[in-house]
C-alpha cells in the first residue's frame, strides 16, 4: 500500500482512524479533512499525488469510516471534531500544516483559524465558506441519516447518479462506481451495502441547524487573511453561493479563487483545471 493505517485516541477515549502517506518532511505536511458524511477514502488519489514531496494525512472523524462511533450523538459537533484534530496534531507532533478542507472540513479549517491559527501554514477550502447557503443545508439535512441499502455497488452507483447527477453532469459510469466505493461499506451481518457513517449524525445535524445560536464565521475567516488561501467553488454549488464566494474575495483580496464548471457540491479535486492550480499552490506552501 502507498499508505499506512493508524489510530489515535481521542480525549474521551474513542479510537480514531487516519491514513499516513509519504515520508518526505522537507515541506510542511498536508492534513485532509472531509465532508460531513465522508471519510479519508475521498482523498486517496489526492494524497498519492502530493505525498511525493511531503507527508499527507487523511482523517476519519468520529462516526465515519474506520473511526469508532460515538454512543452520544451530541458529540457529533464541530467543537468536538476540532478537539479531536488538536489531539491528532499533538499526538503526531505537528506544529504547522497545510489544511485541505472539503465542505465540513473547510468549516473546521476556518474555525481553527480563529482558535489556533498557529497550526495553519495555508488553507485550501473546497466549496465552502463562512456562510452555508440554506438550499444546500436543507438538501443535506434531507438525505443524511437515511438507512439506504444496496445489494451491489453497481446498484448503488445507479442510484447515486439519479440523486447527484446534477452536481457531476460529466461523470462516467466508472466515476459513479468509484464514488459508490467511497460512499458505502459492506455490512457483513445484513449482507448488503450501507452508508459508511453513523446514521445518528442526522439527529445531531438537525439540532445544530435548528439552533438559535449560530456562530458567525466571518471573523474566523478573516484570520486567514495573511496566510496562503485557495478557495474552490463548483459553479453549480448549492452550498457555497456566488455571493458568498465574491465576499470572501473582498474580505481577503490575496485569496486565490477558482471556479469549476460542471461541478456542484463538491468538486472532487481531480478535475484537470483544479489539479493545475493545486500543483502550483501546494508547491508554494512550505
Amino acid at each position: 500500500m502507498s499508505f499506512s493505517e493508524n489510530y489515535y485516541q481521542s480525549s474521551d477515549g474513542l479510537s480514531l482512524y487516519y491514513r499516513e502517506y509519504g515520508s518526505d518532511k522537507s515541506s510542511c505536511p498536508i492534513i485532509c479533512l472531509s465532508g460531513l458524511t465522508r471519510s479519508s477514502l475521498d482523498f486517496h488519489d489526492f494524497a498519492e499525488r502530493y505525498s511525493k514531496t511531503r507527508k499527507v494525512y487523511t482523517l476519519d472523524y468520529r462516526g465515519r469510516g474506520k473511526s469508532a462511533y460515538d454512543t452520544d450523538y451530541k458529540n457529533y459537533n464541530p467543537q468536538t471534531y476540532l478537539g479531536d484534530i488538536f489531539v491528532f496534531l499533538t499526538t503526531k507532533g505537528i506544529e504547522k500544516a497545510l489544511f485541505v478542507g472539503t465542505s465540513l472540513g473547510g468549516l473546521l479549517t476556518i474555525a481553527m483559524a480563529g482558535l489556533a491559527k498557529n497550526f495553519i501554514a495555508g488553507a485550501i477550502l473546497n466549496d465552502v465558506g463562512p456562510e452555508v447557503d440554506k438550499s444546500g443545508s436543507s438538501r443535506i439535512l434531507d438525505y443524511v441519516g437515511k438507512d439506504v441499502r444496496f445489494a451491489t455497488l453497481e446498484e448503488a452507483a445507479v442510484e447515486q447518479e439519479k440523486i447527484y447527477g446534477g452536481a457531476y453532469p460529466d461523470n462516467s459510469d466508472n466515476d459513479w462506481l468509484g464514488q459508490s466505493e467511497t460512499t458505502f461499506v459492506y455490512d457483513e451481518t445484513a449482507k448488503n451495502y450501507r452508508f459508511n457513517y453513523d446514521l445518528s449524525l442526522a439527529r445531531a445535524l438537525a439540532e445544530q441547524l435548528n439552533s438559535e445560536e449560530q456562530v458567525d464565521l466571518w471573523p474566523f475567516f478573516k484570520e486567514l487573511g495573511d496566510l496562503p488561501v485557495l478557495a474552490i467553488r463548483g459553479a453549480l454549488s448549492d452550498v457555497l453561493s456566488a455571493e458568498v464566494f465574491a465576499r470572501m474575495k473582498e474580505e481577503d483580496p490575496d485569496m486565490e479563487a477558482l471556479i469549476l464548471n460542471n461541478r456542484g457540491h463538491v468538486p472532487l479535486l481531480n478535475e484537470p483545471e483544479a489539479l493545475t492550480k493545486l500543483d502550483e499552490f501546494i508547491a508554494r506552501v512550505r
